[in-house]
């Protein structure tokens, strides 16, 4: 059973979360801040992180930049009630891995949480299998039925990426804030440059094609 740690000030919005996650199979830890979070944390395994912004003592964004200095890599998924880009964009910066605005939809929250969940097993294992083929997380390479590959890290990041998520549309956006820097000055246009020399690279590949949804962005479809 998966452990969440629910950091979250207000105790109507903490109970209402412990208790969506363990109708859904998780085992909850509620923390009323991020000190509090850090006690437990010292104690206690966590599979993954549900952090409100604003709160005492310690906030979401000290707190994010407090683990991650540390090297923790546990998914951290940011739920508060300020929704600008400024908020969101300093909130990758800083380290989470996903955000919510408040207030939360619970079907969304626990398809995002087994998402990050998803992710989190694939990059510590460090490697994707598709078929006969084998993503490298470490060496930025794959290995095919016609042999080894080695590529660019963001062509690599965005192969993983779909190839993570089967039939799952990204738009060129999504894309561009997960892959590229949030302060970069690439355009989306710089997905489809991209996106084209991963298809070049795995043009004959048997297991999978990256196919553009039009009006939407891009999605990988494995070959049965």
């Amino acid at each position: 059973m998966f452990q969440i740690l629910v950091v979250e000030d207000d105790k109507n919005v903490r109970r209402l979360m412990t208790t969506v996650l363990t109708r859904y199979g998780y085992e909850p830890i509620p923390a009323c801040d991020g000190v509090e979070a850090l006690e437990i944390m010292d104690r206690k395994h966590v599979d993954l992180i549900i952090l409100d912004v604003m709160m005492p003592r310690m906030d979401g964004y000290e707190f994010t930049h407090t683990l991650r200095s540390a090297g923790s890599t546990i998914p951290i998924l940011m739920v508060t009630a300020r929704e600008t880009q400024a908020d969101k964009k300093r909130g990758f910066i800083i380290g989470a891995d996903d955000y919510m605005v408040k207030p939360v939809d619970e079907e969304e929250m626990i398809l995002r949480i087994a998402a990050l969940l998803r992710r989190s097993q694939i990059a510590g294992e460090r490697k994707l299998n598709i078929g006969q083929t084998t993503l490298f997380y470490d060496s930025l390479s794959a290995k095919t039925p016609d042999g080894m590959i080695e590529m660019p890290q963001k062509e690599f990041m965005l192969a993983f990426k779909l190839l993570s998520y089967p039939n799952k549309i990204y738009t060129r956006r999504q894309l561009m804030d997960e892959i590229w820097d949030m302060d970069s000055e690439s355009d989306e246009r710089t997905v489809d440059v991209h996106i084209s020399r991963v298809r070049e690279r795995f043009r004959n590949n048997p297991d999978f094609e990256i196919v553009t949804v039009r009006g939407l962005g891009y999605k990988a479809v494995l070959h049965k």
